[in-house]
């Protein structure tokens, strides 16, 4: 699903990239380096920290793909986002426009890899006697993920792949109205961060850390960096001429208000007074 969410994640990027004057290309190559570097360098900086167990235990290298935990998903985003950010650099690639484009499909991606998780047992509930409640069974997802086996728990992988993909939705829609770049990814910031921060609510904290004695955990913590992120990202921003962000009256639109001066031509009135 993971893989899935990455292809389909790909594939939006070329359409989005198009909707705000990129070129699709380079949006690709950026994505797929992003990618190498968010998976690669989480690896290998799991095997810097347990280099003596894999040591005596070499086989275990062929199970480091398996492992799951917040701490190695923040590594991986943030080595993937330094990436981004230097291949965007190096190609001249507007960083705010580009931004907008990826908006959507990574929140896409991120929809695909909760289902994923929700298959896997991996990032799962709390205890729960709801109707919809998901009981696993399978001694994979125990010694993979620590899932608890014949416990009915809540299915909060398919809460947040259900917000993720109403959030790319609705960035999807907003993309050709954007008032100013940045604006989307504004938005994406903030979205993923309260649907990160409320599905938490329902999430086993086991080794997700503790902040102030347990009333909030460490994904919260950094849900709550991403909604601060995003309100600066949505902040009205000057254009190169010291004008706000807001895009000109049309033709028509002036002509309608009576400021006939927009279509440079003179009022009645001024061509009356001379």
């Amino acid at each position: 699903m993971a893989a899935l969410g990455v292809l389909l994640a790909l594939i939006v990027a070329q359409r989005t990239a198009r909707a705000v004057g990129l070129v699709p290309n380079q949006v690709w190559n950026l994505c797929v380096i992003a990618l190498f570097a968010a998976l690669v360098g989480s690896r290998l900086l799991l095997v810097a920290v347990n280099w003596r167990d894999l040591l005596r235990h070499p086989v275990w290298m062929l199970g480091l793909a398996m492992i799951h935990h917040p701490l190695l998903a923040a590594a991986g985003a943030l080595l993937g986002a330094l990436a981004a950010l230097a291949y965007a650099r190096r190609q001249h690639m507007p960083l705010a426009a580009t931004a907008d484009a990826l908006a959507a499909p990574l929140a896409l991606g991120l929809a695909c890899e909760q289902v994923g998780a929700l298959l896997a047992g991996s990032g799962y509930g709390t205890e729960s006697i709801a109707a919809w409640a998901v009981t696993y069974t399978s001694t994979q997802a125990a010694r993979w993920s620590g899932t608890p086996l014949g416990i009915p728990l809540h299915p909060v992988q398919a809460y947040t792949a259900l917000a993720y993909l109403t959030l790319a939705v609705v960035l999807l829609v907003l993309l050709p109205m954007r008032r100013q770049q940045g604006d989307v990814a504004g938005l994406a910031l903030m979205g993923t961060g309260i649907a990160l921060f409320i599905t938490e609510l329902w999430r086993d904290p086991e080794g997700r850390g503790s902040v102030l004695r347990g009333a909030l955990d460490g994904p919260q913590i950094a849900a709550i960096v991403l909604v601060v992120a995003g309100g600066l990202l949505l902040r009205e921003r000057r254009t190169p001429d010291g004008r706000g962000g807001l895009p000109p009256f049309r033709q028509k639109e002036g002509e309608r208000m009576g400021h006939g001066a927009v279509e440079g031509r003179q009022t009645k009135d001024e061509a009356a007074h001379g």
